[in-house]
């Protein structure tokens, strides 16, 4: 049987996620007996607070385990309004307002919903690596911007407006971003606003690392800068990051209220309701004490603010010092040219077999001399894993 003839085209084009392989990579060493350290996973180290996990056992315990409507339960939309309006002083209705299984499953029913064959979407790279992969899939074309280290990798307005052409039909803007975690100031984003107004596109403002933004830095929501970038721009996000409750599974959008209905009419067939237990989870992480949000922020500040020296000392280690998420991105094209590696990949896969320490090559974000590393772990296996790579380094270095 020829394989290639049983498959549909739009998978075996397909990119697997490389943060996903790293992690499950590592995972097996470690089950093997290899001590391991991953730097790879993007998710907080911390679990789900306690009243989130007592919300949910209290939710089952009571019967509430069975279908809810497809866009989410009317009380989960209230308490994502609730918090659009306490953190961004915006305001949406329900029928604005979509809840799905994770804010990766929002995004890629959003794609489906609104991009037509050969519709084109702007991607400012370093880019989620879920990004290009969801375009294509919903039969549209990624538009990759690339953003340099000298600008923070952020993209321009100028930028921006230098791709767009009359198939363009959104820009993605993720602010604070994975996998640098840059945060776009308001003077930037602005200029950004202005460029889609102008040219008419939509914004999806993809805003899951909102809460996790360090020292002076303030997350600005694009939608909160003029009534048209509110018409325009697409939010999403969800409890992943914010509350530690990546296993989940609940995101949402907020915006243009026939877009939100067409994508609840597809979730409709495609996924029939978020989980009931996780949703009513949810309402307590939006409803109840934000503590532990903010306990975790100081803890990955506290971290950042420890590793990014040591980072920054190894050789051939270059980085631009983010502002919030729990990620760093050293461009490492030095310390390649030194050690002997002619790509990030190669160099990804030595220091996972030789160092044990597994960090994501930056080829799968669209930036080919990098590697990412997660700070989300302790601070002690932090240490220990910058100890090895430059261990690593400095023994392979060659002059």
């Amino acid at each position: 049987m020829d394989l290639a003839k049983q498959l549909a085209s739009r998978v075996t084009t397909l990119s697997p996620s490389t943060t996903l392989a790293i992690t499950a990579k590592a995972k097996e060493m470690k089950e093997s007996g290899i001590d391991v350290i991953g730097l790879g996973a993007g998710e907080p180290d911390y679990n789900t607070p306690e009243p989130i996990l007592d919300a949910a056992w209290r939710s089952m315990k009571e019967g509430k385990t069975k279908y809810t409507p497809s866009g989410g339960l009317p009380a989960l939309k209230d308490a994502v309004i609730g918090k659009l309006e306490r953190d961004q002083g915006l305001t949406y209705t329900r029928t604005e307002i979509m809840i799905g299984i994770g804010a990766k499953h929002v995004l890629y029913t959003l794609f489906q919903t609104i991009l037509d064959p050969m519709d084109e979407v702007i991607i400012p790279a370093p880019y989620w690596v879920s990004y290009p992969e969801q375009v294509k899939l919903a039969g549209g074309v990624p538009v990759v911007v690339q953003a340099t280290a000298e600008a923070e990798f952020k993209v321009t307005a100028n930028q921006i407006e230098e791709v767009i052409t009359s198939k363009t039909k959104a820009l993605i803007l993720n602010s604070p971003g994975n996998p640098t975690g840059m945060v776009y100031t308001e003077e930037e984003l602005k200029a950004i606003a202005e460029v889609c107004e102008a040219r008419d596109i939509w914004i999806i403002s993809d805003e899951i690392y909102e809460k996790l933004v360090y020292g002076t830095t303030k997350h600005i929501s694009i939608a909160t800068l003029s009534e048209d970038a509110k018409k325009r721009t697409l939010i999403i996000n969800g409890v992943s990051k914010s509350h530690s409750m990546t296993g989940w599974r609940i995101g949402y959008i907020a915006g243009d209220e026939a877009i939100v209905k067409a994508m609840t009419n597809l979730a409709s067939h495609s996924t029939s309701n978020p989980v009931t237990t996780s949703q009513y989870a949810a309402i307590e992480a939006y409803n109840g004490s934000q503590d532990a949000v903010e306990m975790m922020r100081n803890s990955f500040s506290s971290r950042l603010e420890r590793i990014y020296p040591q980072i920054q000392a190894i050789p051939g280690f270059h980085t631009v010092k983010p502002q919030g998420a729990f990620y760093l991105l050293p461009d490492v094209s030095e310390a390649m040219k030194h050690t002997g590696f002619q790509n990030v990949d190669a160099f990804a896969k030595a220091l996972l077999e030789e160092a044990n320490v597994a960090v994501i090559p930056g080829s799968g974000f669209g930036s080919e001399e990098t590697i990412r590393l997660s700070y989300a772990t302790s601070i002690e296996l932090l240490e220990e894993a910058v100890r090895r790579i430059d261990q690593f380094v400095k023994s392979k270095w060659n002059d």
